[in-house]
């Protein structure tokens, strides 16, 4: 206990480090966490769905970079509705490799994930099939008795000329037991202000300043593959990052189909802990003792 204790407290003092994620929410790009480094986020939606009630979704991220090349992380899922229940709904383990080492025109990355959620899940960090707004309707009490037992696979493809960062992906889903092969896809374009950095630490100077914008949506099934009765959703946003490294990101969300939520609002934090796995080992070592 005493050792956790000493960990919790260096969380607050260790040096913090620039996550690269972007401003993005959906679309990932083929930055991975350095490694030994932590990151620590809170990914929230709301919204409210024609015939529902408003409804916050949030995701806990735990994002760790194991090597260069692999970075995995843990999801903790919940949500809450308008005169309805507070619930957990789930977790998420993902696993991102990188296939090239050094920088090309085209950077792929391979993304595999476990989903173990149920029909209540609201934190949308993906759309795929038919996903849509009715979803989002249904009566917690009667989505959460939905079992999602499922495993996610992405191709990334991510390049950066002259400041810009250009990500591409496309999303397989499967449930292990049954439902046909699922698809989507998510593509995002970003920016900081400016590219040179000034040398003296500051909380508002433009390079702290990414704007970005990002389009996603379903593509049905193997067996319907195409646009017909999807979803699909057109998102700027804006990441703000501290001197200390934290970061702040809004993102607008705009449905722009027939089958889509009309509007949704996302918004996250988060910090990156810099050689996490070194200050750990090191405070074992001692026994606990700073």
């Amino acid at each position: 206990m005493r050792n956790r204790l000493w960990i919790a407290a260096a969380c607050l003092i260790l040096p913090s480090a620039r996550a690269g994620e972007g401003p993005f929410f959906i679309t990932y790009t083929h930055q991975m966490e350095e490694p030994g480094n932590l990151e620590m986020s809170v990914k929230n939606v709301t919204g409210k769905p024609a015939g529902g009630s408003r409804f916050w979704g949030a995701a806990t991220e735990l994002e760790y970079g194991v090597k260069a090349w692999w970075t995995s992380e843990l999801y903790l899922d919940g949500q809450t509705t308008a005169d309805e229940n507070t619930v957990f709904t789930g977790y998420r383990w993902e696993n991102r490799f990188r296939v090239l080492p050094r920088e090309h025109w085209i950077n792929p990355v391979l993304y595999f994930e476990f989903e173990n959620i149920n029909g209540a899940d609201k934190t949308l960090l993906e759309v795929v099939n038919h996903d849509g707004e009715d979803d989002l309707s249904e009566p917690t009490a009667d989505a959460r008795q939905e079992k999602k037992r499922e495993i996610e696979a992405k191709l990334i493809l991510s390049s950066y000329f002259k400041g810009w960062t250009l990500a591409e992906n496309f999303i397989a889903e499967k449930n292990v037991r049954h439902e046909p092969y699922e698809f989507g896809y998510a593509v995002g374009l970003s920016r900081p202000l400016v590219l040179a950095a000034k040398p003296e630490r500051c909380n508002f100077c433009p390079e702290n300043f990414q704007l970005g914008v990002e389009a996603y949506g379903g593509l049905g099934t193997h067996a319907n593959l195409g646009f017909a009765e999807t979803s699909h959703y057109l998102a700027p946003t804006i990441c703000w990052t501290l001197a200390n490294g934290t970061e702040f990101r809004v993102s607008p969300t705009y449905g722009l189909t027939g089958t889509s939520a009309g509007f949704l609002l996302r918004f996250g934090v988060s910090y990156e802990i810099a050689q996490f796995r070194r200050a750990a080992q090191k405070l074992f070592r001692d026994g606990g003792r700073p």
